[in-house]
């Protein structure tokens, strides 16, 4: 049977990352797909990288490289803990990484992040090395927020969504882990994981108030349809302008997106998903938010997703008139 580790990427006094792994490795216990076990990088304690010769010879020297090659190569797939540090990963997960190199290779891997905003700027640096190491990186993952899933940023209360994100990521990183060997993702996998790091670079333009970095995810003809006056924006000017409006609102800016659901043609694409905007105001007052339907169309431009249309609409009260803005996905 297919053995999948649980790697826990942190070992900093006060970590949240063995809580995450807990939960994790709990909800595995209702599979019988695969076997899955946790692997603590606190039990495989490693020196800053001092092997002589590159991973990729294999040829390791010394006694601790080859005891951490020998628990990497038990496992045909993996499930990553990692939170997020300064928009990175923690430095002993990039050192437990980088001293292997076949024991990774072709081996299936998704990610479960953490941070004040879901860790998304460490998932996405671990997706890319990971594809470098030709790892087959599922699309799915799971984003838990310091401010939501942990009671008082100190004890793991996920919300019940995650749930559903997190089997979905295991149903993937279990039908890609075939005895260590993978398969080559489909054309169609490949384009939904493309939009997905595209709604996570938006997502990250936002926090960080970045319009040109907004600019580049747009087509230049781009058609809006927001909460806001007027009933649409047309093109990339109105659409980046509006974002100007809103970063002129806060002083601090954070953008939550849940249930992203991609559905992809061969240069058409649609995505689904329900957001938050929330953030402090520029007097210092905490601005909680309200959860919106958001919809998404893209369509391939010169080989890059692009989006094209965007909708935001809050619940109507027909009675009243009014938008209801206190609604939990």
């Amino acid at each position: 049977m297919t053995r999948i580790g649980i790697l826990v990427g942190s070992t900093r006094p006060g970590r949240r990352a063995d809580q995450v792994a807990r939960w994790v490795h709990e909800r595995t216990t209702r599979r019988s797909d695969a076997e899955f076990e946790v692997v603590d990088l606190l039990d495989h304690p490693l020196p800053h990288l001092d092997e002589p010769l590159p991973a990729l010879a294999g040829r390791y020297q010394h006694e601790h490289t080859r005891a951490w090659a020998d628990t990497i190569a038990r496992f045909g797939g993996f499930v990553m803990i990692t939170p997020e540090y300064n928009a990175s990963i923690p430095g002993v997960l990039k050192n437990a990484i980088d001293y292997l190199h076949a024991e990774w290779t072709h081996k299936a891997v998704g990610f479960v992040s953490y941070g004040t905003r879901g860790g998304t700027g460490a998932a996405r640096q671990l997706r890319t090395l990971c594809e470098l190491l030709q790892m087959a990186v599922v699309t799915p993952q799971v984003q838990l927020s310091l401010h939501n899933d942990f009671e008082e940023h100190a004890t793991l209360r996920p919300g019940a969504h995650h749930i559903g994100d997190l089997d979905t990521l295991l149903d993937h990183v279990v039908a890609q882990s075939t005895g260590g060997r993978t398969a080559l993702p489909t054309q169609r996998e490949t384009d939904e994981a493309a939009i997905r790091r595209h709604v996570e670079g938006i997502i990250d333009a936002i926090q960080a108030k970045d319009l040109e970095g907004l600019r580049r995810f747009y087509a230049t003809d781009v058609v809006s349809f927001d909460i806001d006056p007027p009933l649409q924006h047309v093109g990339i000017d109105a659409k980046l302008k509006n974002w100007a409006n809103v970063f002129t609102f806060f002083q601090e800016v954070s953008y939550e997106m849940r249930d992203l659901t991609p559905t992809v043609g061969e240069d058409t694409a649609f995505t689904h998903a329900f957001g938050r905007l929330s953030g402090t105001r520029a007097d210092g007052t905490a601005a909680g938010g309200m959860w919106v339907r958001a919809t998404f169309c893209f369509r391939k431009i010169d080989g890059d997703w692009l989006i094209t249309h965007d909708q935001v609409s809050v619940p109507l009260d027909i009675l009243s008139g009014k938008g209801v803005v206190d609604l939990e996905p």
